[in-house]
């Protein structure tokens, strides 16, 4: 029978610096490749029965890499706010002060600018981006439509305010991305529920439509119908994004039957899935476009 990997006490349930480990007798560099470990950046290592997710690898990375001054930042800070939608193995940005050498290290996006002190704070003893500064990083690092995504979900949360985001830019007129800031700012809304959602409003914004509210709902004499993704109120139309949830043929039950209802109050609704928002995303801001126009006539 195979000999099962040797996994020390010590190390169970932790993560470790290979080099430390071996150094001290606890592991040989044969034993570290074995299946009781995983590595997760060179030279550090977690116990493989440790579920491992980005929160971690950002908690491994602060404790066993990063200089002093420096702090994830980006959408890994956002991911340490709460925001879902990074994945366990995505690459951690990091943010390292102007004339602070480090790097590359495999694993790590690494980013060089100008952080003072108070731009950085500590979340689960990681030190982290503020998240005024997370925002700015955003918009100067990821395409717009992704920016206004993670912007939304932090102030869906109520880790920013917009109007002090949109302050925290207007401080800094002059500085290189304040604009782009102010850009994602304007396109952010905190009523927004999903990454995807934010991501088709933007899009349809960005196309030259009017921007709808989002997470309208639809009453009748004052009592609840339905609430739907993105509205116009006034011309009675209304898109929904139909994610993979759907999947759940309860939900899909449920959903189709609010969806009955608002059509009984001459609503008209479009649908969206991620598969047409990446294959025919032209097709159906055609069919929008010239729904709204029907309506406004």
């Amino acid at each position: 029978m195979p000999v099962s990997p040797r996994r020390p006490a010590q190390l169970r349930g932790r993560i470790f610096r290979g080099s430390e480990m071996v150094a001290r007798g606890l592991l040989t560099r044969t034993e570290l490749r074995s299946k009781a470990w995983r590595q997760l950046f060179r030279d550090v290592y977690a116990d493989s029965h440790l579920t491992v997710s980005h929160r971690t690898r950002c908690q491994a990375a602060a404790r066993l890499l990063l200089p002093t001054g420096a702090a994830v930042a980006g959408r890994s800070a956002a991911a340490l706010f709460g925001v879902r939608g990074v994945a366990a193995d995505e690459p951690i940005d990091v943010l390292v002060p102007t004339g602070r050498r480090f790097g590359p290290v495999s694993g790590l996006v690494v980013h060089t600018a100008e952080l003072g002190s108070d731009e950085i704070i500590l979340r689960d003893d990681v030190p982290v981006t503020s998240p005024e500064r997370t925002c700015w990083d955003l918009a100067q690092w990821c395409p717009v439509e992704e920016a206004v995504a993670t912007v939304d979900q932090l102030a869906a949360r109520g880790t920013v305010r917009l109007d002090q985001v949109a302050a925290y830019a207007r401080c800094r007129i002059g500085l290189r991305g304040w604009r782009r800031l102010l850009r994602v700012v304007e396109l952010a809304d905190a009523g927004a529920e999903s990454i995807p959602e934010s991501r088709l409003r933007v899009r349809i914004v960005l196309a030259g439509l009017p921007r709808p509210v989002t997470q309208f709902v639809v009453t009748r004499g004052g009592r609840f119908i339905a609430r739907v993704d993105l509205a116009w109120p006034q011309l009675r139309v209304a898109v929904e994004y139909d994610g993979l949830w759907h999947d759940d043929p309860e939900q899909f039950h449920r959903d189709r039957r609010r969806l009955n209802r608002i059509l009984g109050e001459d609503w008209i609704v479009l649908h969206v899935t991620a598969k047409r928002m990446r294959e025919d995303f032209d097709g159906f801001l055609t069919e929008l476009r010239q729904t709204l126009t029907r309506r406004s006539g």
